[in-house]
């Protein structure tokens, strides 16, 4: 992290979990909590931080915890290396329920402030889901909503994508930020879930 993400208020120095010392497993003595990010970014067992003029370029953040995908650069087809960072704009649809014969599609969304959440099921047209805004913590996750009225029998395909309070929408799997990933870190594509209605 840089200086000014380091120090951002938002970040948290954990020595407890449910109000006893904090277990070895979830990161003793310390553990790093920094909501926005990744996982990797939530050190655990944190024994000292360290001020440095470049990148650490240790095993995990130097070689596992990195983004590879293909970009065109001066004409030509390169493979371009980031470090996993913040967490990305994304939803994902997670179940669909039955009650009294009506049907319910239910999901998250999470990363950057969530505006809306849009789905549709197979091809059909975007429509704009429910978002449980009861509790609105900053990083926490979004729950949204949307009522399946008289589903045909058959599998159907449920997608979702998320879109932040700045316009932007969650890529597509086919967009080039994703296609040409050759990595899972940072996979932020719309989801499709495949349901059979009986």
């Amino acid at each position: 992290m840089s200086i000014a993400d380091a120090t951002n208020p938002n970040l948290l120095l954990c020595y407890e979990m449910n109000g006893t010392p904090l277990p070895q497993v979830h990161g003793f003595p310390l553990r790093l909590i920094a909501p926005g990010w990744y996982g990797i970014a939530n050190v655990k067992w944190l024994a000292r931080i360290e001020v440095r003029d470049t990148r650490y370029e240790g095993r995990f953040m130097g070689r596992d915890y990195v983004t590879l995908r293909e970009e065109q650069i001066g004409g030509q087809k390169l493979a371009v290396e980031t470090s996993v960072g913040r967490t990305l704009l994304a939803s994902a649809p997670a179940r669909v329920t039955r009650h009294d014969g009506r049907y319910r599609i239910v999901g998250a969304a999470w990363g950057d402030p969530i505006a809306r959440v849009e789905m549709r099921i197979d091809d059909g047209p975007w429509l704009s889901a429910a978002i449980d805004r009861s509790e609105e913590a900053e990083f926490a996750w979004k729950i949204w909503a949307q009522d399946w009225n008289g589903p045909l029998p058959g599998e159907h395909g449920i997608t979702s994508r998320a879109i932040d309070t700045a316009g932007r929408i969650q890529p597509a799997m086919n967009d080039p930020s994703i296609a040409n990933k050759r990595t899972y870190w940072e996979s932020n594509g719309q989801v499709t879930r495949r349901v059979r209605i009986g």
